[in-house]
């Protein structure tokens, strides 16, 4: 949920229910992004009656008895089935009118309804759908919510505070240029809330126990920084603050943010002396003032974590300021883990852009430890997204019970190594037997209707047309100069049924941008949280699965299965849980890659387990697949190529096909950049044993000509290998070039130029 001004902005998912208020003269808009998506409306005036017919709708809606599976979709809401029980709500006795109803392939994309309200009603939105079998394409797909408010229905700063976590145990807001102190117990959450948007709020926390002792023992910033190894600990692994004795005091639960300062000393009169301000109001001082009471020594600069400062140092070490990043709302939640004496500012900093120009209110909330909040970062595809907290894969309960080290990539919590294994025997496993891995963080679209073959031959690489049901391509996507949007693997499960695996969110928001200018009948319906998928890669991966998947005498079975093709099947026999096989994978290695619905994922993966652990399979995290990926030459988004590279540079040439008959976005660029390439992705042996990383400077003499993308140690080579993007001229194999440590020229590694892949170049083993 996101608040600006007078409008409010709610995020629903598929098979989804949201409550929600309205009061005379409210406006709601709700909009289809993605087409094909309907949804039922219940309203409640105060008294509880049903109150459809003060909503302001088109008089033509049909009222309707609630069915059961909107009983059922409202029943999976807490917050709803409590407000229904506290008020005694028989849903039998209500009716619903349906919105954005229309047969599926005609519901429009960015189709929107909207009414103002006559009069104060209890609403309840619930999103239509059922569970999309993996062999469907029919998911459904998030909604979005709109109420304008009627100015004269706000009128208090509460208005726009998110949502309460639950009751908190206490609230206060900070006026701008002051500070207030208070005391939390251990297992308490503390939420520091940006009411307004772009202010900044520094916060102390003191050891209560120690200051009863006369002792003061506080936040320390440097140890934090040294223990995390972050600029600031974030929610994961590294999420910890630190006083001077190495103890942990609090942890960073969720943060809607990200960008905070933990250099700065929080503001303070000689800052404002030195800019011309003498006497202005200043952070420091009015911490003073609220610790006082518990005779905690005044300081002339307190150096605080600066909660939404947005600081940044250039390579020549300055330290700059921006706006803060932060939006209405936004907020970071703290976990006390020790009773703590705390002090929370709003910042009076209007001199510069550190709180946007116009210092505003921040809001404090304290709840008990009764409930267990999930760690999260606040994802956003777009700026002006509704945030989504980092998720939990569905095969999240069994990796967890693994290993507690988890990374959160592209909004999901997955592994980066295994307890008692580690990444060198995980990467050993993949190469030697088999493993298991996680990479449900991959999105899924479905691509459906008549015009789907066309809108992918006008925007992927390839030559679509060619694609037979069952075939699997692994392709580029491109914008009209040539530099790569995405990468991904296009399946086609029909004539007009195509789904897109790949890594970025903006895939599909641009697809729908291609189809409605271009006038297409076809949808790009989001399927990404209706499909998690497992890989199963290494040399046993096809007699692991051969014997426990069962297939249909239509469909291939696991051993008959091609390279780059899929199948159909079940688990076990035919009356198993569905799943797609596929013989892909991102390890260089024979592999298989299992997609299924969510709900199913925990019986897929006790299934393979069984088959495969006494084989000597084990699970795989992200440390070894990075190794296992660079040794086989696959690219990685934002590494080997982003929208300033194209495939050609990027090493994947072989996915653009020039001579297909039709057109295609980036075509003409990328014929001119094939023609006078500049840059190309090479393989580099590098003397000794230091690992290259991202981003080393690569020279020839005085010059750079390259920069590293992605280095690694080989274990099975034995090798100290690297992807490097060069300069073409001087790209030739066997030149010997310099990885470039430290500023480029003090330290030097030699490196010689090879070709990739570095491990079976000629791909003998995905293909055996």
């Amino acid at each position: 949920m996101t608040k600006k001004n007078n409008q409010e902005r709610y995020r629903i998912k598929g098979r989804e229910a949201f409550k929600f208020t309205l009061y005379e003269g409210d406006q709601f808009i709700v909009t289809d992004p993605e087409g094909g998506q309907c949804c039922d409306l219940l309203a409640f005036d105060f008294l509880l009656d049903d109150a459809l017919n003060l909503l302001g709708l088109n008089g033509n809606k049909k009222r309707s008895k609630i069915t059961e599976s909107i009983k059922s979709t409202i029943c999976e809401n807490e917050k709803i089935n409590s407000f229904i029980a506290q008020n005694k709500i028989i849903l039998d006795k209500y009716f619903s009118i349906k919105l954005l109803e229309n047969d599926f392939y005609f519901g429009t994309p960015g189709r929107n309804e909207n009414f103002i309200s006559k009069n104060s009603t209890y609403c309840i939105l619930v999103s239509c759908g059922n569970l999309m079998e993996i062999s469907d394409q029919n998911p459904s797909t998030e909604l979005i919510v709109e109420i304008k408010r009627n100015k004269l229905n706000i009128n208090n700063i509460e208005y726009y505070l998110p949502e309460a976590l639950f009751e908190p145990k206490f609230e206060t807001f900070i006026k701008p240029g002051t500070a207030i102190s208070y005391e939390v117990l251990s297992g308490d959450y503390i939420q520091v809330i940006d009411v307004f948007g772009k202010q900044c709020s520094d916060f102390l926390a003191f050891d209560r126990n120690a200051i009863n002792n006369r002792i003061e023992l506080g936040i320390d910033l440097t140890a934090t920084r040294t223990l995390m190894g972050l600029a600031h600990p974030m929610p994961g692994l590294f999420s910890k603050f630190f006083d001077k004795e190495f103890q942990p005091m609090l942890e960073v639960i969720q943060d809607t943010v990200g960008h905070h300062d933990s250099f700065a000393l929080a503001c303070s009169s000689k800052y404002y002396e030195d800019q011309g301000y003498p006497g202005h109001n200043n952070c420091s001082d009015n911490f003073n003032s609220v610790l006082e009471k518990y005779f905690i020594k005044s300081r002339p600069g307190w150096p605080a974590i600066n909660f939404f400062y947005n600081t940044k140092y250039d390579k020549n070490s300055v330290q700059f300021l921006d706006e803060p990043w932060s939006r209405p709302g936004d907020y970071v939640l703290l976990r006390a883990l020790k009773d703590l004496v705390c002090a929370s500012s709003s910042c009076p900093d209007d001199i510069d852009p550190a709180n946007g120009w116009n210092p505003t209110e921040i809001c404090v909330r304290v709840y008990s430890p009764k409930k267990t909040i999930s760690k999260g970062i606040a994802y956003r595809m777009t700026p002006d997204s509704v945030p989504q907290f980092t998720q939990e894969t569905a095969f999240h309960p069994k990796t967890s019970l693994l290993t507690r080290s988890f990374m959160e990539y592209r909004n999901f919590w997955l592994p980066t190594c295994f307890t008692g294994l580690g990444s060198i025997e995980e990467y050993y496993a993949c190469r030697e037997n088999a493993v298991i891995m996680d990479l449900s963080a991959l999105r899924k679209f479905e691509i459906i209707g008549p015009d789907a073959e066309t809108l992918l031959q006008k925007t992927l690489t390839r030559n679509i047309r060619k694609m037979s049901v069952g075939q699997v391509v692994y392709t580029a996507m491109c914008h009209e100069s040539g530099g790569m949007l995405d990468d991904g693997t296009l399946f086609r499960l029909s004539l007009n049924g195509f789904r897109w695996i790949c890594g970025s969110d903006y895939s599909g928001l641009w697809l729908r941008e291609q189809a409605q200018k271009m006038d297409l009948n076809v949808y790009i319906k989001t399927s990404t949280p209706e499909i998690h998928n497992i890989a199963i890669q290494g040399p046993k991966s096809r007699e692991i699965l051969k014997n426990i998947i069962w297939t249909k005498i239509d469909q291939s079975t696991v051993e008959e299965l091609k390279w780059f093709r899929f199948t159909i099947g079940r688990i076990g026999d035919a009356n198993g849980v569905p799943l797609i096989v596929s013989r892909t994978g991102y390890s260089g290695e024979l592999g298989y890659e299992i997609w299924c619905h969510p709900q199913h994922a925990l019986k897929i993966w006790d299934s393979i387990w069984e088959s495969g652990n006494p084989k000597g399979m084990v699970p795989l995290g992200f440390s070894a697949l990075d190794m296992l990926r660079i040794e086989s030459g696959l690219i990685f988004a934002g590494y080997e190529f982003d929208d300033q590279i194209d495939p050609f540079e990027a090493g994947i040439g072989f996915t653009v096909n020039l001579e297909k008959e039709d057109d295609f976005i980036g075509k003409e660029a990328l014929q001119r950049r094939k023609q006078f390439p500049q840059k190309v992705l090479v393989g580099l042996e590098l003397e000794g044993n230091e690992i290259a990383v991202h981003g080393d400077c690569v020279h020839a003499g005085r010059n750079q000509i390259g920069i590293i993308t992605s280095a690694t140690r080989s274990p099975i080579l034995r090798k100290n290998i690297a992807l490097c993007r060069i300069a073409k001229e001087f790209s030739d194999e066997g030149r010997i070039i310099e990885v470039g440590k430290l500023d480029g020229y003090q330290k030097r590694i030699p490196a010689k130029i090879v070709k990739f892949p570095f491990y079976d170049p000629e791909k003998k083993r995905p293909r055996s």
